[in-house]
């Protein structure tokens, strides 16, 4: 029985999901590029492979329909907007992902990427290092009103770490899960909060859940951070928000098209990371032990 393990890096901080591999007697093979896998990489990759642990590289129908021996699609991680889900279903892909593993390292990069825009701190590291010794005015987290779009593990583990931070919490959600938090219609909490997160799956391919229409009904000099999904934030839209000053500030860690090479880069008050919400070193390592677990226990 033969597997791949087609996430841009594997088993770098613990060889623990190899051993779990070996020891099952499944033979793997590892992503040969050590980045995200085009399709036709994909494609090759897989080949005569019955199960694979997937990073983010697009499984689409198409896709798919190029590995008639896959029975096994095991996510590291939680999205699965890469994945054709119903596909998958009609076929007979066990499709599995790993909800638990990067709960906490996204709550803390959300924190962290929020505390980094109050006080303007990667704008004045960029401008010391350029030789500008400016002291940027901010402002304290405490006392802010904060907006989580999207109130499942993530959503409820940022709010844990924000309550103790002195912030107000609401969400919106469509389900509504926690009766001793405010929910509002998403446009609502939009206009309420002085910083919006979002940690949520993209409803459809064809339009961003915040568009023009969300980012407009913000506050002016509010802010915005997009852990979850790329495609959630209209980035056009959020550009056109950030340079004309209506928003303060943004944290971007998703994007449309990764890796990101768009207009935001251009912006001083935007912080950019390359999709890093689950790289704790411990949340990393549960999430490969987690995918691999499931990988085996399916193909038994």
């Amino acid at each position: 029985m033969k597997i791949a393990l087609t996430t841009s890096s594997f088993a770098t901080y613990s060889k623990e999901p190899l051993n779990l591999l070996s020891e099952a007697g499944i033979e793997y093979i590892m992503n040969p590029h050590g980045r995200k896998l085009a399709p036709t990489e994909t494609v090759e990759v897989l080949q005569g492979c019955q199960g694979v642990v997937a990073g983010t590289e697009e499984l689409s129908a198409a896709v798919l329909a190029q590995l008639p021996e896959l029975k096994v699609l095991s996510r590291c991680g939680v999205g699965m907007d890469s994945v054709d889900i119903p596909y998958c279903e009609a076929n007979g892909i066990t499709v599995l992902n790993t909800p638990f593993g990067p709960t906490q390292a996204v709550a803390e990069l959300t924190l962290g990427l929020i505390l980094d825009l109050m006080r303007n701190v990667t704008q004045m590291d960029r401008e010391l290092r350029s030789g500008t010794w400016k002291k940027r005015m901010g402002w304290q987290l405490s006392g802010k009103k904060v907006g989580v779009i999207g109130f499942g593990r993530i959503g409820q583990a940022v709010a844990d770490v924000l309550r103790p931070m002195g912030c107000e919490i609401a969400y919106a959600d469509p389900y509504p899960s926690c009766k001793d938090t405010l929910c509002l219609p998403l446009n609502e909490l939009m206009a309420w909060a002085d910083i919006v997160t979002l940690h949520c799956s993209k409803p459809s391919e064809a339009c961003a859940l915040v568009g023009r229409e969300q980012i407009q009904a913000m506050r002016p000099g509010s802010w915005i951070v997009n852990c979850g999904r790329g495609g959630l934030v209209d980035e056009s839209a959020l550009y056109e928000a950030l340079a004309s000053g209506h928003l303060s500030g943004a944290a971007v860690d998703c994007f449309n098209d990764e890796p990101y090479t768009g207009p935001l880069s251009e912006l001083e008050n935007v912080v950019l990371t390359p999709h890093i919400g689950s790289y704790a070193r411990e949340g990393r390592i549960q999430m490969e032990i987690d995918a691999v677990q499931n990988l085996i226990g399916a193909l038994k």
